[in-house]
């Protein structure tokens, strides 16, 4: 079989019985995870606060995968119901080896539209709701001596350089980017690693939509902006998550690792606009050039 982008990347049964907890599992980029974790054969529970949509998740992947995967309703902003989840998982299958940190929200606004609940709405899922599950988790973990657990969070790359329009999220993920490298060198000593993955662009039906409605996406050029000129696939997403969920990157702690095609970079660069610059016009440029010389 011929082995490209869109190919699974670990070997069957690299995940064999880990029990992985995802938050958001239940749609999106999180549900793509959830399947690709079960498919190498590990035990999952998937979390958000509608049931509904949870158990049928939870039913398409496991008739795709042949395992069981465990939904379970939980508003991760309530650390009652964090930690009523940290149970039933407990109850179920035994401590968790990995907790992803998937949940969030977003959406994009000129920041003096939005009011002060806009901006709760955003910060209580992606910031607070990322702290109350890797504090019950973690605290569960450290009591219980536990050895090589690992948390990999979802954050992006504007949690370091900021981004207008999306400010909420901004000061959120780099709350959860800062979290994940300070916990890295705190809880290393309990064998817990934390680690972060940063994504570009990975359409999906359910967020894409609500990011950037209608023909949005189309008239920003939003592929255009990425050097590689194409988003993401999921699979390419899923390979990334779990390899640093995995055994084979027991010496992984602390890193956050990019995956968007070079966008950021192509955005950050002071020059990159060049892009544009036909042929004609850098030799016109190169005349220009020589003859100031």
């Amino acid at each position: 079989m011929a082995i490209s982008h869109t190919s699974p990347m670990l070997p069957e049964g690299a995940l064999q019985d880990k029990i992985i907890l995802v938050t958001g599992g239940g749609s999106g980029l999180g549900k793509s995870m959830t399947t690709y974790f079960s498919k190498l054969g590990a035990k999952v529970a998937i979390s958000s606060r509608k049931m509904e949509r949870l158990e049928k998740a939870a039913k398409e992947i496991s008739d795709e995968t042949g395992n069981e995967v465990f939904p379970f309703a939980c508003d991760i902003r309530d650390y009652a119901q964090v930690e009523a989840l940290r149970d039933a998982i407990q109850d179920k299958w035994g401590s968790p080896d990995v907790v992803l940190n998937n949940a969030a929200g977003n959406f994009i606004s000129p920041t003096e539209r939005l009011s002060a609940n806009a901006f709760d709405a955003i910060i209580d899922i992606v910031l607070k709701g990322t702290k109350n599950v890797t504090l019950a988790f973690g605290k569960k973990w450290i009591a219980e001596k536990a050895t090589d657990r690992v948390f990999l969070n979802i954050v992006t790359t504007y949690a370091w350089t900021g981004s207008s329009y999306v400010v909420p999220s901004a000061m959120a993920k780099a709350g959860v980017l800062a979290m994940t490298r300070s916990l890295a060198i705190e809880w290393a000593k309990y064998g817990i690693r934390s680690n972060a993955i940063a994504p570009g662009p990975f359409p999906t039906e359910g967020a894409w939509a609500r990011l950037l409605p209608g023909d949005t996406s189309e008239k920003l050029n939003v592929v255009n902006q990425i050097p590689l000129r194409r988003s993401g696939e999921h699979q390419e997403l899923n390979n990334l998550a779990a390899y640093m969920v995995s055994p084979f990157s027991r010496y992984m702690n602390g890193e956050v690792v990019t995956l968007d095609g070079g966008e950021w970079l192509q955005d950050a660069g002071q020059l990159n606009f060049l892009e544009a610059v036909s042929e004609q016009e850098w030799d016109m440029l190169e005349k220009l050039t020589k003859s100031a010389k």
